[in-house]
């Protein structure tokens, strides 16, 4: 039995590890659940799998929790309660669900309490991947991917030391523009740009999966997660998201993890670790699916993932500017105050303003992401 606290319980990853947790009653446990503002979600899971303790991000909404559960319940609120939760003395493990920089103190919380946390937010690992993973060796503890493009490389890794590597290769469906003309980038309106063709998600990692940012991340992640320099990491078009990722080793061997589109399967691999526990959630029919294709992504059109390789092998702030201009200029795209394509820009111009710290402090980071923000507002 792991006993796991999940923060972000109400979001799409959050929803999915509640539904890993109820398939999996003698193996998961969930203890604590932390939330954004959605009381009405969170007070039906703690009815329901009756955590010993919850948090929510207003203290107004905590209130109105404690009243509707009792003067014993335990609930907490704001960042506080998200760290309180992180570092319970019962959990085995910490999922972090958060969207956007909240989710960074809970996990090196998590960490420096000596819990395993598994990482579905990329903020983390993108703002502060060598803190993050230091902290980790420091600490004896595992970081664990819930996203299925690092969970497949995991998978594929089992254990074999990076220098047996010679690329990962990170898998993208292209979203919904893979062949969209790019004159007509212009006028991507933003419910087209919410139709994924692959994944069901929430509207910020919807929207970076058509530019293709979310795979830029995701290529930061990976060099911190596996310890493999950008050079090593790539990213290849699959529109049909059957396969999640794959290793190339320095023999030319390629070991790839395949299954048909479902969060559930990553996450219940990094609950469960290192067992595999029964489901029949997902099922694979390759018969069916008949072909699997694969393309080059074409970096004139989506120039997310070169920006993304920039700030990776630069490193110091300039991947938490990357993050957080990027933060900004989906905002102002989903509310129509820009183009499509001066998502890319926007983040461009803010990468270009900034001045490079090395080997930053976990101070310096969060002080970069406050500049990016407003000068990306500009």
């Amino acid at each position: 039995m792991k006993n796991v606290v999940l923060l972000g319980s109400t979001g799409s990853i959050g929803t999915s590890t509640i539904k890993v947790a109820e398939d999996l009653p003698d193996r998961v446990r969930l203890i604590g659940l932390g939330a954004g503002n959605n009381v009405g979600l969170l007070l039906e899971q703690t009815r329901k799998h009756r955590p010993e303790a919850i948090s929510i991000t207003d203290p107004a909404k905590a209130q109105e929790l404690r009243n509707a559960l009792g003067p014993n319940a335990n609930v907490s609120s704001g960042p506080d309660g998200l760290v309180k939760l992180a570092t319970m003395p019962g959990a085995d493990i910490v999922l972090i669900a958060i969207v956007g920089t909240a989710g960074l103190q809970p996990a090196l919380a998590a960490i420096r309490a000596g819990k395993d946390i598994a990482v579905a937010s990329k903020e983390i690992l993108v703002m502060a991947g060598e803190i993050v993973m230091s902290e980790a060796r420091k600490h004896g503890v595992r970081v664990l991917a819930v996203d299925s493009e690092h969970s497949a490389i995991f998978q594929c890794l089992d254990g074999k030391p990076p220098a047996s590597v010679r690329k990962l290769w990170l898998t993208a469906s292209g979203g919904p523009f893979r062949t969209t003309p790019k004159e007509e980038f212009p006028h991507i309106t933003v419910e087209r740009a919410l139709k994924h063709p692959s994944w069901v998600m929430g509207r910020k990692i919807t929207i970076d999966s058509a530019t293709l940012f979310n795979k830029g991340l995701e290529m930061i992640e990976a060099r911190w997660l596996f310890d493999i320099e950008m050079a090593r990491v790539s990213v290849v078009v699959h529109p049909q998201s059957v396969v999640h990722s794959m290793v190339e080793f320095v023999d030319g061997s390629m070991l790839a993890q395949l299954s048909t589109p479902d969060m559930c399967l990553p996450i219940q691999y990094a609950l469960t670790y290192p067992e595999r526990a029964s489901s029949n959630r997902v099922q694979t029919n390759l018969a069916k699916l008949g072909s699997l294709t694969f393309e080059e992504p074409d970096l004139e059109r989506f120039p997310a993932l070169q920006l993304a390789r920039k700030a990776g092998e630069i490193g110091g702030t300039l991947p938490a500017v990357l993050n957080a201009a990027n933060e900004i200029a989906v905002e102002a795209f989903v509310n129509r105050r820009i183009n499509f394509p001066q998502i890319s820009e926007n983040v461009r111009r803010t990468m270009d303003a900034h001045k490079v710290v090395c080997h930053p402090t976990l101070e310096q980071i969060l002080e970069a992401d406050t500049w990016a923000r407003n000068e990306a507002a500009c």
